[in-house]
């Protein structure tokens, strides 16, 4: 049987693009690799979306980092979370050594070590206003960036540190107004309920509607403990009530969020997302790592930022239909994070920005371990697939790996057998062609990333950092006034008022009691002049003859009868 006659040939065949495409590996059949059946994705199509998927272990990360090389040299920024803190390494050069050359020569790859632009980003933190490193889970030694697991500072808001940043990673600060994050996306971090959701709701349309800027938590927590006050109550009757119960739930979901070091993720300066679409001097595109060492203590703050920026970058761009290459193609990693616990509202938000997305130029690739941790609605976007190796240890796994083949089109493959079968850095492969049609499923053994595949030093990427032109504009924060300054200010203003109205009651009060007494002293006087000039009924009699006589003869009878007592003088009454 020739090459041609071979049934990988009619596969190989569906990859054969004409325009530009990148090269994720060779075709891999019935378990020899074929180095000239080249397996690519058309770079038009790469704002159709996809999805990498596959057990933990199974190289989903350096197939990111393979993609993400190929599109900044073909002039397309990139952007990627860092979970595990080891993408940094895409910025350097890779080591050559055995096995890169080894898997080099059986993909026909011509291999040769490669840095790429970056820049490197956290969320929140960065220098507080009053100089120190702001906010966060900071801590680590050395002379990083700040953040948590490199770099300077204690962790402490607004404690000294020689980095950048101590947020959630090591980088420049990414930070996101409350108001601009919005009561859905806010909703889902706090997890809240759908009552509280729509009270979250009514508190930002009340912000709005009187012009409070809800720049931090700090703000938010200002305007609900208002709307639950007697004025605030007032002020509500109009559009609804807030009730004191959920108003206690929020503000209890808001301090325990900042207790997990999220206050200095909300701030100022906003980060601009156009900032992802830059490319390098010589034309490449840059690939901006989000830097998130310590996701996992923040799984929910993680996925909803995240979210945050593709929705941000969805509301900024215009429409500009197909390209010929993405605008920005943006890696959503641990995407199931996303969708755990989502509400109705949120859900149906996600799907329509993935939907939509697509006709601004940017292209989404969510990376989990399973396509059933995508709602099927947003699976339904998802034209380009990689999948890796799944594992069928449990019943769990192995309904697992049934939903996931029945995801896959009809394939010459037995994908059950293949699928748990794959080694690392090995994945099955379906793509949309040039002219949109899905290809072939092929087993495909994935290239040898050209870059790092490790993190950089961390004096590296501390010394990128500060090198990076945003670094002045993004690392200060700034605490301007806002809706916490406004109503603060409203309240003392009341308070004051409240005193000064109560001094006036006050001083008119002692003013009328003055004049009272004053009113009565000129009575007063006069009544005691005439009681001086009239004597009274009692001196009167006193003072009279008769008086005086009568005082005589009673006190000389009283006299005679006291001596008769005591001397026995006394007379005998006669019978």
């Amino acid at each position: 049987m020739s090459a041609a006659e071979q049934p990988w040939a009619a596969i190989a065949a569906g990859y054969a693009f004409d325009g530009a495409a990148l090269d994720l590996g060779a075709l891999l059949w019935d378990g020899t690799c074929h180095p000239d059946a080249r397996i690519r994705i058309p770079l038009p199509m790469l704002n159709r979306h996809g999805l990498v998927a596959g057990a933990t272990g199974t190289g989903k990360t350096k197939t990111l980092q393979l993609i993400a090389e190929q599109l900044s040299a073909q002039g397309v920024p990139v952007f990627l979370a860092d979970v595990k803190g080891d993408v940094s390494g895409i910025s350097a050069p890779g080591q050559d050594g055995e096995k890169v050359r080894e898997r080099a020569a059986q993909v026909g790859q011509e291999w040769s070590a490669t840095g790429f632009p970056c820049e490197f980003y956290g969320l929140g933190g960065g220098e507080a206003p009053g100089g120190g490193t702001g906010g966060g889970t900071g801590g680590g030694t050395g002379d990083g960036p700040g953040g948590t697991g490199s770099g300077t500072g204690s962790g402490q808001s607004g404690s000294s540190g020689s980095g950048p940043g101590s947020g959630v990673g090591s980088g420049i600060p990414i930070r996101a107004t409350v108001t601009s994050f919005g009561p859905l996306l806010l909703s889902k971090v706090l997890q809240l309920n759908r009552t509280q959701e729509q009270s979250l709701g009514l508190i930002f349309h009340y912000a709005d509607s009187k012009g409070l800027e809800l720049v931090d938590l700090k703000d938010l927590r200002a305007v609900v403990a208002f709307l639950v006050s007697d004025v605030g109550k007032a002020e509500l009757k109009g559009i609804g009530g807030l009730s004191t119960v959920t108003a206690g739930v929020i503000l209890r979901a808001i301090t325990a969020f900042e207790q997990q070091g999220a206050g200095g993720f909300f701030g100022e300066p906003e980060f601009d997302t156009s900032e992802f679409l830059r490319t390098a001097a010589d034309g490449r595109g840059v690939v901006s790592v989000l830097e998130l060492p310590a996701v996992q203590d923040k799984p929910q703050l993680f996925s909803t930022f995240l979210m945050w920026l593709l929705a941000d970058l969805y509301g900024d761009l215009p429409e500009v239909g197909d390209l010929d290459k993405p605008k920005l193609v943006f890696f959503f990693d641990e995407a199931h994070l996303l969708f755990n616990g989502a509400s109705k509202a949120f859900l149906e938000s996600v799907t329509q920005t993935v939907r939509l997305i697509r006709s601004k130029g940017v292209g989404v690739f969510f990376v989990t371990q399973t396509p059933k941790d995508v709602p099927s609605d947003v699976l339904a976007q998802l034209g380009n697939r990689v999948q890796h190796a799944l594992r069928a240890f449990t019943p769990d796994d192995a309904k697992a790996l049934k939903a996931t083949v029945r995801t896959f089109p009809n394939s010459a493959y037995d994908l059950e057998e293949v699928l748990t079968g794959l080694g690392t850095g090995e994945a099955v492969i379906t793509v949309l062609s040039e002219k949109g049609a899905p290809t072939p499923v092929a087993a495909t053994r994935l290239r040898a990333p050209q870059s790092l595949m490790g993190p950089v030093p961390a004096a590296d990427l501390a010394a990128a950092v500060r090198s990076s032109p945003l670094y002045g504009r993004y690392a200060r924060a700034v605490d301007r006034e806002s809706a916490y300054e406004k109503l603060t200010a409203e309240q003392r203003a009341a308070e004051e008022a409240a005193e000064r109205a109560a001094a006036e009651a006050a001083a008119a009060e002692a003013a009328r009691k003055e004049a009272a007494e004053e009113a009565r002293a000129p009575r007063e006087r006069s009544r005691r002049g005439r009681e001086k000039e009239e004597p009274s009924l009692a001196e009167q009699v006193v003072g009279s003859g008769l008086f005086s006589s009568l005082a005589r003869s009673i006190g000389t009878q009283l006299g005679r009868e006291i001596s008769r007592s005591v001397f026995g003088t006394a007379r005998r009454r006669r019978r």
